[in-house]
């Protein structure tokens, strides 16, 4: 078994759904090297004894079934996590605990995603390097000199830096797209009203999109598939038929522009 956090999305699935490892394994994994890379700042609020305790109840009673069975994440902190302190990158949320959850966050926990804490950002997603943030600049994993990109700055070094294998982040005006750039990543702003806007700090409403940032395109497509759903909550959101996108990577594109 090769290295925990060197490992895929898809490949993490796999072995857990083959028993070949547990959850708490994964989670402890992913914990340990966070603990090893604070130089990153990547985090501004670690869950980490919560997320072990998750990862036990998963593999006492798990489910295979779901997409995400025991996997581990870390998310941006514009995303509102119940009991969870939501900041923004600011000063002013330094204190605020939500006491409910976003839409695109519920989705991946229902999917059986552990929530390993939230991940440091532009104050209020204002910002294209990760240097406004109220809890200091985040380095990029490929040099500490180098800026990780914004604002999903975090978001971008904690999946280059392997300290979770998926996360998420949002898109105003490249703010997924520019930071996945910078780190060596994948990330993507899907078609605006895909996923659900409902819990996430705003920006800019008529343009912030939620979207997956990953280690390569099949691991972004399947986190796709978890985000996105219609929500009445969400005035934007479209209702539209949502595809397999992990599992239509290879379709001819022949023609297309």
């Amino acid at each position: 078994m090769s290295n925990i956090t060197t490992q895929t999305l898809t490949s993490l699935v796999h072995n857990i759904k083959n028993k070949e490892l547990s959850s708490e394994e994964v989670t402890k994994a992913f914990i340990d090297r966070s603990e090893k890379s604070k130089e990153l700042n990547s985090y501004i609020s670690e869950d980490f004894s919560n997320a072990i305790d998750k990862a036990k109840r998963f593999d006492q009673n798990p489910n295979f079934d779901l997409k995400l069975p025991g996997i581990p994440m870390a998310v941006k902190d514009l995303f509102c996590t119940e009991n969870v302190r939501t900041t923004a990158g600011s000063k002013i949320l330094e204190n605020f605990v939500p006491t409910y959850e976003s839409t695109v966050t519920q989705n991946i926990w229902n999917e059986g995603a552990i929530l390993l804490g939230k991940l440091n950002c532009d104050e209020f997603a204002m910002g294209s390097s990760n240097e406004t943030s109220y809890y200091g600049n985040v380095q990029n994993p490929i040099d500490k000199g180098l800026v990780p990109g914004g604002s999903s700055g975090g978001s971008s070094a904690a999946v280059s830096g392997q300290l979770t294998p998926i996360t998420i982040g949002t898109d105003t005006g490249g703010s997924i797209r520019q930071p996945a750039s910078f780190t060596g990543t994948v990330g993507l702003k899907p078609t605006y009203g895909s996923c659900s806007r409902y819990g996430i700090v705003a920006f800019a409403s008529s343009l912030d999109q939620a979207g997956p940032m990953a280690q390569n395109v099949k691991d972004c497509a399947l986190l796709q598939e978890v985000i996105s759903t219609y929500d009445k909550k969400d005035s934007t959101s479209i209702d539209f038929k949502r595809n397999q996108y992990s599992k239509e990577l290879n379709k001819d594109i022949k023609g297309k522009k």
